[in-house]
């Protein structure tokens, strides 16, 4: 069987990144543990402040040697790296102190905090160094001076550089951290943006009248910290403004309540996340108005117990009690159904229940308006009332709206 280098090489890289946690972390499997997780990001931030100090050093020395802002300024993108692994090593130490009087959910967001800091230390870095560029070219002149040993270094770079992406891939993925994650792509990116500086000194190596290109290229990886450290701006304060759950683990969780045959339905999930393995789970599971309560309240307990320890959450579940012997609101679900399918299919609603009256019945459910429908309350009542209507004169809908937070 024929392997290609690149194979063989992420072969490599794999065996040695296992060996990696193996050497450093007893019982590196068991990631949900608080103090395993940490050692994992840990390990990360070693890792990242080994490699990135060998290519501050190397990349000055040789920018200095050869008068290549481009070089300079590559150099001192890697510094930003080794200071955004400083942070992140003492992130996930603070993260990992246990929860106390002030912070009864724990510090886990701090690592969210850590990354938000790297960031803006990032951007700031991209800006001055465009700032320098600018001056260059305005000045008219570049003394950049290149050499063969400039070449080796930034290849030898770019080598080093998607190495520790490819750890910090495989740490962030195992442990699943936002702030390695970023890491992982500002390394990726670094290879590019090296890769850059590396076609732009060989040509002017070869064609010298080109002396503009070295600064040129120094504002394009600039440029290139900038848009980085924007984006992870973003990756990291999503967590902290409170951004949507994963939506596979909902739906697993959703899933496996609904395999336990107490449950009829699941609605009004909400999610609070305090932190990478810090989540609070609340729902409303349907049940069968006629069972026993405290059969039904016991099979609860025991779903909470089960699901909370499966997926690592503190799991909170309402019940409420269905009509199940009723006649017609199989008749009138359908219809609601139907009626908010028409108006859009990612309408639902929940807790249908009926009350009779001498002159009318009201008919009282919860809709669901996901915050990416764009329609009106008034017009989704009056649609429902119509279609009530339409069956029988003495329905009237009394309609509860809530926001999705899924």
């Amino acid at each position: 069987m024929n392997i290609s280098l690149l194979e063989l090489s992420i072969v490599i890289l794999f065996f040695f990144f296992k060996s990696l946690r193996k050497l450093f972390i007893k019982d590196y499997k068991n990631i949900s543990n608080e103090d395993v997780r940490k050692k994992h990001g840990l390990l990360a931030s070693f890792l990242g402040i080994c490699f990135n100090t060998i290519l501050f050093v190397s990349k000055l020395i040789i920018g200095i040697f050869t008068n290549s802002i481009s070089i300079i300024s590559d150099a001192l993108n890697n510094m930003t790296d080794f200071g955004s692994s400083i942070v992140n090593l003492f992130g996930f130490k603070m993260a990992s102190k246990k929860a106390d009087k002030e912070h009864p959910y724990g510090h886990e967001r701090i690592e969210y905090i850590t990354g938000m800091i790297t960031s803006f230390i990032i951007i700031m870095v991209g800006v001055l160094l465009v700032y320098n560029s600018i001056n260059t070219l305005m000045s008219g002149n570049s003394d950049a001076n290149f050499s063969i040993w400039s070449f080796i270094i930034l290849g030898s770079s770019i080598l080093l550089k998607f190495i520790l992406g490819f750890l910090y891939r495989g740490i962030g993925k195992a442990i699943n951290s936002v702030s390695i994650v970023a890491l992982m792509w500002d390394s990726f990116n670094d290879c590019i943006s090296t890769f850059i500086v590396l076609v732009a000194s060989i040509i002017q190596y070869f064609f010298n009248d080109l002396w503009f290109l070295d600064a040129t290229m120094s504002i394009a990886v600039a440029l290139f910290i900038i848009y980085t450290g924007i984006k992870m701006v973003k990756e990291t304060a999503s967590p902290l403004i409170g951004g949507a759950p994963d939506k596979e683990m909902i739906e697993n969780i959703i899933h496996d309540i609904k395999m336990n045959p107490i449950c009829l339905d699941v609605h009004d999930v909400m999610v609070h996340n305090y932190g990478p393995t810090k989540f609070f789970i609340s729902l409303h599971v349907e049940v069968d108005g006629y069972g026993d309560i405290f059969t039904i309240h016991d099979a609860i307990d025991n779903i909470e117990k089960e699901i909370g320890n499966k997926y690592k959450t503190q799991l909170t579940i309402h019940m409420d009690p269905v009509d199940t012997k009723s006649k017609e609101i199989p008749v009138i679900h359908d219809l609601i159904q139907k009626t908010l399918n028409n108006l859009n299919k990612e309408l639902s609603f929940h807790d249908l229940r009926i009350v009779s009256g001498p002159s009318h019945t009201n008919v009282i459910f919860d809709v669901v308006v996901p915050s990416d429908v764009k329609l009106e309350k008034i017009q989704i009542s009056k649609s429902i009332q119509d279609a009530l209507k339409s069956e029988s004169d003495k329905y009237i809908p009394v309609i509860n709206f809530d926001d999705s937070y899924l």
